[in-house]
């Protein structure tokens, strides 16, 4: 990872954004996804999948245990950022959404994950700015990670164009 600034403390202002393009965050803490947590997630979703939800058929099955949806996975990395990626001095930080997300490993229920980042660019855009993020979800013990997701985040400056009184245009 050549290039790569060294890691810095998990809480930024507003004023250093434009300088966190290289920087690594994270880990996060571990994890641990139950059966609990992923019937939860079926249920919420409909994904009954067997794969998921029933262990006995999934003993039988090609990972030999029941495993964590994809997109349950994926849905970790908002509580993840929260541990490894705090900002002072925004008016507002919104998920802009997904460039590309990769699942290399499947995730069997027990398992413990944390999720590592690196800003790979701070582009400027009306009233703040847009972080390109690659995120790494991480399976303990594990040498393939269970998701690689490059992510956009928006931060909206407090006097920044766009911002107006108590309200908040976003063009």
């Amino acid at each position: 990872m050549t290039g790569l600034k060294v890691p810095r403390p998990h809480r930024f202002t507003i004023e250093e954004i434009p300088t966190l393009q290289g920087t690594l965050l994270g880990p996060s803490a571990f994890r641990t996804v139950s059966q609990e947590d992923v019937n939860r997630f079926a249920d919420v979703t409909g994904d009954h999948n067997w794969i998921h939800v029933d262990d006995v058929a999934a003993k039988a099955g090609i990972f030999g245990a029941t495993i964590v949806h994809g997109f349950l996975t994926l849905s970790l990395v908002g509580s993840f950022w929260g541990e490894i990626f705090g900002l002072d001095g925004a008016v507002m930080k919104l998920n802009y959404g997904l460039d590309r997300v990769r699942f290399p490993s499947p995730v069997r229920v027990g398992s413990s994950l944390r999720m590592h980042a690196v800003v790979t660019q701070v582009e400027r855009i009306s009233g703040g700015h847009r972080l390109h993020v690659t995120q790494t979800v991480e399976i303990e013990g594990e040498s393939k990670p269970a998701v690689i997701a490059e992510s956009l985040y928006n931060i909206y400056n407090p006097a920044g164009e766009g911002v107006s009184g108590s309200g908040i245009t976003i063009r």
